[in-house]
């Protein structure tokens, strides 16, 4: 077992006694290692499949399918934007455009001092309020240029 997965063996336990078959406990061990290690590995993917008797392969899909797992470190601040059509058409696509400029960076790209990721994320379910941003687990609403850079200022 990885010495950085090894300090989790105890929660990974008592999260699989709560369910009647092991892969049923996938998703809550992989959210439980992204909380503490910040990012799911490739080495954490197949410590998940081997305790779970699971393929790596059904792992990675997981990881793969849903947007709230990360395989790579992001900055303190990830940036989120929902680039589903509601967003998109109050202007998503000119506020991550503004960020990616003002940062300096590519999308999934991290700031070279650590701070920031913008990623484009699928619907955040707030599409009456769009457009919407999520600053790690913060959902901003109804974002114009304006809150956009008190949002920012606000991560410094």
């Amino acid at each position: 077992m990885p010495s950085s997965l090894s300090s989790l063996e105890d929660q990974v336990v008592r999260i699989l006694a709560r369910y009647p078959k092991p892969r049923s406990a996938a998703m809550p061990i992989l959210h439980l290692i992204q909380e503490t290690q910040g990012f799911i590995s490739k080495e954490a993917m197949e410590w998940v499949a081997a305790r779970l008797d699971l393929q790596p392969a059904q792992i990675l899909e997981l990881v793969t399918f849903y947007p709230m797992f990360r395989q790579h470190p992001v900055g303190r601040n990830h940036l989120k934007i929902c680039r589903t059509l509601p967003c998109a058409l109050m202007g998503a696509e000119s506020l991550r455009d503004h960020l990616l400029r003002k940062l300096g960076v590519k999308l999934d790209e991290t700031t070279p001092d650590g701070r920031f990721t913008v990623s484009e994320v699928e619907c955040l379910a707030c599409c009456g309020s769009a457009p919407v941003l999520m600053v790690n687990d913060d959902l901003h609403e109804n974002i114009t240029p304006e809150k956009l850079e008190q949002i920012l200022a606000a991560c410094l």
